[in-house]
């Protein structure tokens, strides 16, 4: 079975999910294994010439010095770790959330460090509606659970949210070092160092934590939870505090990510009531970890009750309805989620973590599934962590979304799992065949990939990293600050596909059709069916049924050639009116994204979508403010923004008129 994780399933079934680079990465496998099992082999002649040499015993003084350095290099780690996070988050992410979730989560952290859970509905929500924030109602907030916004606002407090991530690393990793005292009791502190740092230092952790992304805060309170239940069931008396931290961190987490959460929950619910079973005393510890998930899950839904208006109804759900939640069904967009498709996620997250988890020229797994291969006897902590493993993978394989930022980050909590059996393959190796040629020859192989990894597959991945997004880490108020732009209203020029979108909303078309409709119909033909509902003043469902016919071509639809904004659609022979020429060429012009700006702070602009005619339900509503329009100066990602003086007047006139 463990020859599965590095086949790439994904695209031999007919799920409709493919791994693309998969091909391009088999044959750098190839080349890096080479290389690494050449070098092993060397090094395993050599071993034999000089193991004898090797294997004279240590003195104890010599033994116990040994173990004390290294015992205080290990409590060092967590600080180093921080300072990687810390360049990582700041050099390579601009210090800024990249990703539309983290942009959200960073927008409803600020709602919390003004003193509310919401704000008000802009009486023109269409110029400000984002991806992923709730505006459908009377409320604005952010779709997802509050957990993680909350633990953002810890940072936001000192104006420094992007210290959140390295933080909850350092902290990580700390916890991580002391839950290998449980894990494996016997160890030397050479092990204990080893799997520290390379828990520290594993590429797919590191990214992670330098980012604003919940992932990371997720995995410090399911770390906290898994050392306390390691506490706890290692004493033969009941815990009853210990007990109550696991609660805590699974709470915690579950205010971040419920499902992650669970996946780590239910097993260790199960074990818990197991020992109260046979000891009617540790029914104190099922109560206090009990009392200990309800603080922060309590917490979590008083906050939804005060938003959605349900303690258990989140975000995600107002907008998309029940088809964002698990199972086999239709998706808020995209392809109808089904077993085989769930099939092809899992083996995406597999394949991918084989590159994301170490970045080696090998399969990264590689040395995981030896190991577990080698192990002898799970002990119940081992249990436990590769239950709430399998589960979590169970989970998503029901979960419709392909998670994928910075690695397969719906698998994130894998990452101490992994660490622990790739770190322990060596002492497992020599506990097999002694310290002989196969001990030492997969060492040199381990080094040897470790080698490479840093000299050539991190600085590829660096600079990849560093130059992607380029929009969402502007520093927009030096840009207008430096564009002489302050205290006035901006329209932000958006590609025409963002745009179309925005007003499908405006018309209360639900999020989840509004995504059918616009990957599934021309832009133009979409364009002048949104005109047309708009100048009879549609709405709601009416405005859905109406749009709905618009589907009816969408198979024969291509990436349109005509935009840089690939993700608007094409119907061969479709034709192209004023408007929608005037749109295409606005495209080519130039665009950005409003939500990083949405975010900005600093100049006392107003910034909103820029949306034609409409435009002039702004401008009156600020009569006062300066108008600018902002774009890039041309369709490429990294062209220099203007910032367009528009005459109040001449706009006026060209509204009246709805010129396009």
């Amino acid at each position: 079975m463990a020859i599965l994780g590095f086949l790439p399933i994904a695209n031999w079934l007919p799920g409709g999910e493919i791994d693309p680079a998969y091909a391009h990465r088999f044959v750098e496998w190839g080349y890096g294994t080479a290389i690494c099992l050449g070098v092993a082999v060397v090094a395993a002649m050599l071993w034999g010439r000089n193991a004898r040499a090797a294997a004279e015993p240590e003195s104890i003084a010599a033994a116990a010095s040994r173990s004390q350095r290294l015992s205080v290099i290990e409590r060092l780690v967590p600080f180093g770790a921080f300072a990687l996070y810390v360049i990582i988050a700041r050099v390579v992410f601009s210090g800024r959330p990249l990703l539309i979730d983290e942009v959200v989560q960073l927008f409803q952290a600020r709602i919390f460090t003004s003193g509310h859970l919401w704000l008000p509905v802009a009486a023109h929500r269409e110029f400000f509606s984002i991806l992923h924030v709730v505006d459908t109602g009377d409320k604005v907030y952010s779709q997802f659970p509050p957990g993680g916004p909350a633990m953002l606002a810890l940072g936001e407090l000192v104006r420094a949210p992007w210290i959140v991530g390295p933080a909850c690393g350092a902290i990580s990793v700390a916890v991580f070092s002391r839950l290998l005292k449980f894990t494996d009791p016997g160890a030397s502190p050479a092990f204990h160092l080893g799997a520290t740092v390379l828990f520290a230092v594993a590429p797919f952790g590191a990214f992670m934590f330098g980012s604003h992304m919940n992932h990371a805060t997720t995995l410090l309170w399911l770390l906290v939870a898994a050392f306390a239940l390691a506490k706890v069931t290692a004493n033969d008396e009941p815990s009853m505090r210990w007990a109550f931290v696991n609660g805590i961190g699974l709470g915690a987490a579950a205010a971040i990510r419920p499902l992650d959460a669970f996946a780590f929950a239910l097993p260790a619910a199960i074990w818990l009531f197991v020992l109260a079973w046979r000891d009617k005393r540790r029914w104190a510890d099922v109560a206090a970890s009990g009392i200990g998930v309800a603080i922060p899950f309590g917490a979590m839904m008083f906050v939804n009750a005060q938003s959605t208006g349900s303690p258990l109804l989140f975000g995600y759900e107002v907008l998309w309805g029940k088809a964002h939640g698990l199972g086999f069904h239709s998706a808020p967009w995209g392809a109808t989620h089904t077993p085989t498709r769930g099939l092809e996620l899992i083996s995406l997250y597999v394949t991918r973590l084989q590159t994301y988890l170490f970045e080696t020229p090998f399969p990264s797994m590689l040395p995981v599934i030896a190991a577990l291969a080698l192990t002898k006897k799970l002990s119940a902590l081992d249990r436990y962590l590769l239950a709430s493993a399998a589960l979590l993978g169970a989970l998503y394989f029901a979960y419709w979304h392909d998670g994928f930022f910075l690695g397969p980050r719906f698998v994130f909590p894998w990452l101490p799992v992994l660490v622990l059996f790739a770190a322990r393959l060596p002492r497992l190796l020599r506990e097999r065949f002694g310290r002989g040629r196969v001990w030492a020859g997969t060492n040199a192989a381990l080094a040897t990939g470790a080698v490479m990894a840093i000299v050539f597959s991190m600085p590829g991945r660096l600079m990849l990293y560093e130059n992607g997004l380029t929009s969402m880490r502007v520093n927009y108020t030096a840009e207008s600050a430096s564009a002489g732009v302050k205290d006035a209203l901006v329209f932000v020029r958006e590609s025409w596909g963002a745009q179309l979108t925005a007003r499908m909303w405006e018309r209360g078309v639900s999020r989840s059709a509004a995504a059918a409709l616009y990957h599934g119909v021309d832009a133009c033909i979409l364009d002048k069916g949104l005109r047309e509902i708009e100048s009879r003043d549609v709405r709601g469902a009416a405005a859905e049924a109406e749009l709905q016919p618009l589907l009816a071509d969408s198979a024969r639809l291509r990436s349109s050639p005509l935009s840089p904004d690939s993700t608007e659609k094409l119907l061969k022979g479709a034709m192209y009116d004023r408007t929608c020429i005037a749109r295409i060429n606005e495209d080519r012009l130039g665009y950005t994204h409003l939500a990083p700006l949405l975010l900005e702070r600093g100049s006392g602009n107003v910034y909103a979508r820029d949306l034609q005619a409409r435009d002039s339900l702004m401008a009156a509503a600020y009569p006062a403010r300066a108008l600018f329009l902002l774009r890039r100066k041309g369709a490429a990602a990294d062209s220099a923004f203007e910032w367009l003086p528009l005459k109040r007047d001449s706009l006026v006139a060209s509204w009246r008129v709805r010129a396009p």
